[in-house]
Protein backbone atom coordinates (compact mmCIF):
# COMPACT_ATOMS: atom_id res chain seq x y z
CA UNK A 1 0.00 0.00 0.00
CA UNK A 2 2.46 2.63 1.16
CA UNK A 3 4.67 1.82 -2.20
CA UNK A 4 1.72 2.12 -4.29
CA UNK A 5 1.34 5.52 -2.66
CA UNK A 6 4.78 6.65 -3.14
CA UNK A 7 4.55 5.37 -6.98
CA UNK A 8 1.35 7.65 -7.00
CA UNK A 9 3.48 10.55 -5.82
CA UNK A 10 6.24 9.98 -8.07
CA UNK A 11 3.80 10.40 -11.48
CA UNK A 12 2.26 13.41 -10.23
CA UNK A 13 5.91 15.39 -9.24
CA UNK A 14 6.70 13.99 -13.18
CA UNK A 15 3.68 15.22 -14.13
CA UNK A 16 3.85 18.41 -12.63
CA UNK A 17 7.52 18.77 -14.24
CA UNK A 18 6.21 18.03 -17.50
CA UNK A 19 4.67 21.15 -19.72
CA UNK A 20 1.26 19.98 -19.85
CA UNK A 21 1.56 19.48 -15.69
CA UNK A 22 3.21 23.02 -15.71
CA UNK A 23 0.40 24.99 -17.93
CA UNK A 24 -2.44 22.76 -15.82
CA UNK A 25 -0.87 24.06 -12.34
CA UNK A 26 -0.56 27.53 -13.40
CA UNK A 27 -3.88 27.55 -14.93
CA UNK A 28 -5.60 26.32 -11.82
CA UNK A 29 -4.19 28.54 -9.90
CA UNK A 30 -5.03 31.67 -11.93
CA UNK A 31 -8.66 30.43 -11.85
CA UNK A 32 -8.93 29.59 -8.00
CA UNK A 33 -6.34 31.29 -6.60
CA UNK A 34 -4.59 34.51 -7.49
CA UNK A 35 -4.20 36.41 -10.52
CA UNK A 36 -1.88 39.29 -11.62
CA UNK A 37 -3.18 42.65 -12.20
CA UNK A 38 -2.14 45.49 -13.26
CA UNK A 39 -3.79 48.97 -12.30
CA UNK A 40 -4.37 50.95 -15.43
CA UNK A 41 -5.85 54.49 -14.48
CA UNK A 42 -6.04 56.64 -10.86
CA UNK A 43 -9.42 55.75 -9.99
CA UNK A 44 -8.63 54.48 -6.88
CA UNK A 45 -5.57 56.95 -6.08
CA UNK A 46 -4.28 57.61 -3.14
CA UNK A 47 -4.70 53.93 -2.26
CA UNK A 48 -3.50 52.10 -5.21
CA UNK A 49 -1.44 53.99 -7.78
CA UNK A 50 -1.18 53.47 -11.35
CA UNK A 51 1.41 51.36 -12.61
CA UNK A 52 0.67 49.05 -9.22
CA UNK A 53 0.82 44.84 -10.35
CA UNK A 54 -0.91 42.88 -7.95
CA UNK A 55 -2.39 39.58 -7.17
CA UNK A 56 -6.30 39.48 -6.62
CA UNK A 57 -7.12 36.90 -4.32
CA UNK A 58 -9.45 34.78 -6.24
CA UNK A 59 -11.12 33.14 -3.18
CA UNK A 60 -11.74 35.98 -1.33
CA UNK A 61 -15.69 36.26 -2.61
CA UNK A 62 -16.41 32.39 -3.31
CA UNK A 63 -15.03 30.72 -6.54
CA UNK A 64 -15.58 32.95 -10.03
CA UNK A 65 -16.60 30.68 -13.18
CA UNK A 66 -13.02 30.22 -14.74
CA UNK A 67 -12.70 31.73 -18.03
CA UNK A 68 -10.27 31.29 -21.04
CA UNK A 69 -6.73 33.86 -20.64
CA UNK A 70 -7.03 36.36 -23.08
CA UNK A 71 -10.31 35.37 -24.77
CA UNK A 72 -12.11 35.70 -21.23
CA UNK A 73 -14.66 33.06 -22.34
CA UNK A 74 -16.15 30.98 -19.56
CA UNK A 75 -15.11 27.52 -19.34
CA UNK A 76 -18.45 26.60 -17.46
CA UNK A 77 -21.49 27.74 -19.25
CA UNK A 78 -24.52 28.88 -17.54
CA UNK A 79 -24.06 29.78 -14.47
CA UNK A 80 -24.37 33.06 -12.60
CA UNK A 81 -20.65 34.06 -12.46
CA UNK A 82 -19.96 31.81 -9.98
CA UNK A 83 -19.15 27.86 -9.20
CA UNK A 84 -18.83 28.43 -5.60
CA UNK A 85 -20.71 30.88 -3.77
CA UNK A 86 -18.59 32.56 -0.65
CA UNK A 87 -18.65 35.56 1.07
CA UNK A 88 -20.06 38.62 -0.15
CA UNK A 89 -18.17 41.86 -0.49
CA UNK A 90 -18.65 44.57 2.89
CA UNK A 91 -18.83 47.85 3.49
CA UNK A 92 -15.31 49.14 3.06
CA UNK A 93 -13.73 46.58 0.91
CA UNK A 94 -11.81 46.88 -2.05
CA UNK A 95 -13.05 44.52 -4.98
CA UNK A 96 -11.91 43.67 -8.30
CA UNK A 97 -15.35 42.72 -10.34
CA UNK A 98 -16.26 42.72 -14.25
CA UNK A 99 -17.44 45.96 -15.78
CA UNK A 100 -21.10 45.15 -16.16
CA UNK A 101 -21.33 47.22 -19.67
CA UNK A 102 -18.27 44.99 -20.88
CA UNK A 103 -17.21 41.98 -18.48
CA UNK A 104 -14.22 41.18 -20.27
CA UNK A 105 -12.77 44.10 -18.61
CA UNK A 106 -11.46 44.53 -15.11
CA UNK A 107 -12.41 47.15 -13.00
CA UNK A 108 -10.88 47.39 -9.33
CA UNK A 109 -13.13 50.33 -6.51
CA UNK A 110 -14.35 50.32 -3.53
CA UNK A 111 -17.45 48.82 -2.24
CA UNK A 112 -19.53 51.56 -0.76
CA UNK A 113 -22.48 50.26 0.08
CA UNK A 114 -24.42 46.56 -0.62
CA UNK A 115 -27.45 45.19 -1.13
CA UNK A 116 -30.57 47.09 0.43
CA UNK A 117 -28.50 50.23 1.83
CA UNK A 118 -29.69 53.84 0.13
CA UNK A 119 -27.30 56.16 -1.35
CA UNK A 120 -26.58 59.69 -2.43
CA UNK A 121 -24.21 62.14 -2.87
CA UNK A 122 -24.59 65.96 -2.06
CA UNK A 123 -21.82 68.78 -3.13
CA UNK A 124 -19.67 65.75 -3.83
CA UNK A 125 -20.30 64.20 0.02
CA UNK A 126 -21.44 60.62 0.07
CA UNK A 127 -24.04 59.97 1.89
CA UNK A 128 -25.62 56.16 2.99
CA UNK A 129 -28.21 54.60 4.78
CA UNK A 130 -27.43 50.90 5.63
CA UNK A 131 -30.22 48.75 5.34
CA UNK A 132 -30.46 47.72 8.86
CA UNK A 133 -31.79 51.24 10.22
CA UNK A 134 -31.41 54.19 12.41
CA UNK A 135 -30.69 52.27 15.34
CA UNK A 136 -27.97 50.31 13.54
CA UNK A 137 -26.03 53.45 12.71
CA UNK A 138 -26.14 55.01 16.13
CA UNK A 139 -24.41 51.86 17.63
CA UNK A 140 -21.68 51.70 14.90
CA UNK A 141 -20.86 55.39 13.35
CA UNK A 142 -19.43 58.95 15.36
CA UNK A 143 -22.07 60.78 16.15
CA UNK A 144 -20.57 63.75 13.76
CA UNK A 145 -21.33 61.56 11.16
CA UNK A 146 -24.56 61.56 11.37
CA UNK A 147 -26.91 63.65 9.59
CA UNK A 148 -31.11 63.11 10.00
CA UNK A 149 -33.44 63.71 7.06
CA UNK A 150 -36.91 63.29 7.39
CA UNK A 151 -36.78 61.32 10.29
CA UNK A 152 -34.20 58.96 8.57
CA UNK A 153 -30.23 58.89 9.73
CA UNK A 154 -27.52 58.97 6.93
CA UNK A 155 -24.19 59.08 7.20
CA UNK A 156 -21.51 60.94 5.51
CA UNK A 157 -18.44 59.77 3.89
CA UNK A 158 -18.19 56.80 6.00
CA UNK A 159 -15.11 55.72 4.57
CA UNK A 160 -12.54 58.81 4.85
CA UNK A 161 -12.16 58.13 8.44
CA UNK A 162 -10.92 54.81 8.25
CA UNK A 163 -9.46 54.63 4.73
CA UNK A 164 -7.00 57.66 4.38
CA UNK A 165 -6.85 57.26 0.48
CA UNK A 166 -10.28 58.37 -0.34
CA UNK A 167 -10.76 61.84 -1.10
CA UNK A 168 -11.88 64.64 -3.16
CA UNK A 169 -10.07 67.02 -5.65
CA UNK A 170 -10.47 70.65 -4.73
CA UNK A 171 -9.67 71.49 -7.98
CA UNK A 172 -13.10 69.90 -9.72
CA UNK A 173 -15.59 72.41 -9.13
CA UNK A 174 -19.26 72.51 -10.88
CA UNK A 175 -18.67 74.26 -13.75
CA UNK A 176 -19.86 71.88 -16.18
CA UNK A 177 -16.68 70.18 -17.50
CA UNK A 178 -17.40 67.29 -15.18
CA UNK A 179 -20.56 64.94 -15.38
CA UNK A 180 -23.30 66.02 -12.67
CA UNK A 181 -23.23 62.62 -10.71
CA UNK A 182 -19.88 63.51 -9.72
CA UNK A 183 -21.55 66.33 -7.00
CA UNK A 184 -25.35 65.01 -6.97
CA UNK A 185 -26.54 61.36 -7.25
CA UNK A 186 -29.79 59.89 -5.64
CA UNK A 187 -30.93 59.01 -3.41
CA UNK A 188 -31.33 55.49 -4.93
CA UNK A 189 -31.15 51.94 -3.32
CA UNK A 190 -28.85 49.20 -3.94
CA UNK A 191 -30.60 46.05 -5.34
CA UNK A 192 -31.06 42.85 -4.12
CA UNK A 193 -27.70 40.71 -4.93
CA UNK A 194 -25.56 43.69 -6.20
CA UNK A 195 -23.01 46.24 -4.83
CA UNK A 196 -22.31 49.90 -4.96
CA UNK A 197 -18.75 50.90 -6.04
CA UNK A 198 -16.59 53.87 -5.91
CA UNK A 199 -13.49 54.81 -6.70
CA UNK A 200 -11.17 56.35 -3.09
CA UNK A 201 -10.20 59.39 -5.83
CA UNK A 202 -13.78 60.17 -5.85
CA UNK A 203 -13.57 62.73 -8.31
CA UNK A 204 -12.11 61.20 -11.38
CA UNK A 205 -14.01 57.91 -11.20
CA UNK A 206 -15.88 56.06 -13.06
CA UNK A 207 -18.16 53.92 -11.12
CA UNK A 208 -21.57 52.78 -9.84
CA UNK A 209 -23.00 56.64 -10.39
CA UNK A 210 -22.70 56.44 -14.11
CA UNK A 211 -23.23 52.68 -14.90
CA UNK A 212 -25.35 51.43 -11.83
CA UNK A 213 -24.20 49.06 -9.06
CA UNK A 214 -22.25 45.39 -9.54
CA UNK A 215 -24.11 42.01 -9.82
CA UNK A 216 -22.68 39.59 -6.92
CA UNK A 217 -21.91 37.11 -10.17
CA UNK A 218 -19.47 39.89 -11.44
CA UNK A 219 -17.22 39.93 -8.12
CA UNK A 220 -14.30 38.42 -8.78
CA UNK A 221 -11.87 39.04 -6.06
CA UNK A 222 -9.78 41.39 -3.63
CA UNK A 223 -6.26 43.08 -4.15
CA UNK A 224 -3.99 40.84 -1.72
CA UNK A 225 -0.57 42.45 -2.44
CA UNK A 226 1.41 44.10 -5.00
CA UNK A 227 4.33 42.54 -6.49
CA UNK A 228 5.82 45.39 -8.83
CA UNK A 229 4.98 48.54 -9.01
CA UNK A 230 6.31 51.36 -12.20
CA UNK A 231 5.78 54.99 -12.41
CA UNK A 232 5.47 56.54 -15.21
CA UNK A 233 9.04 57.66 -15.11
CA UNK A 234 9.82 53.69 -15.59
CA UNK A 235 11.35 54.05 -12.02
CA UNK A 236 10.15 50.66 -10.01
CA UNK A 237 8.72 51.54 -6.72
CA UNK A 238 10.70 49.34 -4.57
CA UNK A 239 8.74 50.39 -0.93
CA UNK A 240 5.57 49.41 -2.35
CA UNK A 241 6.19 45.78 -3.26
CA UNK A 242 4.66 42.78 -1.01
CA UNK A 243 2.37 45.59 0.61
CA UNK A 244 -1.29 44.84 1.18
CA UNK A 245 -3.84 47.47 0.39
CA UNK A 246 -3.97 47.97 4.33
CA UNK A 247 0.08 48.70 4.06
CA UNK A 248 -1.00 51.10 1.55
CA UNK A 249 -3.16 53.65 3.19
CA UNK A 250 -0.98 54.47 6.10
CA UNK A 251 2.40 56.09 6.60
CA UNK A 252 5.08 56.79 4.39
CA UNK A 253 3.79 55.45 1.74
CA UNK A 254 0.12 57.07 1.84
CA UNK A 255 1.93 60.55 2.15
CA UNK A 256 3.87 59.23 -1.00
CA UNK A 257 1.15 58.89 -2.92
CA UNK A 258 -0.56 61.97 -1.75
CA UNK A 259 2.17 63.65 -3.05
CA UNK A 260 2.02 62.01 -6.10
CA UNK A 261 -1.49 62.69 -6.89
CA UNK A 262 -1.94 66.24 -5.50
CA UNK A 263 0.83 67.11 -8.58
CA UNK A 264 -1.02 65.28 -10.95
CA UNK A 265 -4.41 66.65 -10.01
CA UNK A 266 -3.34 70.40 -10.90
CA UNK A 267 -3.19 69.05 -14.61
CA UNK A 268 -6.15 66.19 -14.58
CA UNK A 269 -9.50 66.61 -15.06
CA UNK A 270 -10.13 62.73 -16.20
CA UNK A 271 -12.93 60.33 -15.44
CA UNK A 272 -11.64 56.62 -15.23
Amino acid sequence: MKKKALNSLYKAYKFSNSWPGTILIVLLIIFFVAQAFRIPSGSMKDSLLVGDHLFAKKFAYGIATPRIPFLELPIIPGTDGHIIDGDKPKRGDIVIFRYPNNTKLHYVKRCVAIDGDEVMVVNKDLYIHPHEGNEFIRNNYPKDMILTIANTLWVKNPYMKDHKGVHHDKHIINDGRMPLAIFTFGPARVPKGEYFMMGDNRDHSNDSRFWGSVPYGLVEGTPWFIYFSMSDDFEIRWDRLGKTPTDLEQGKLLEEAVNIRKEEDKKDYGLY
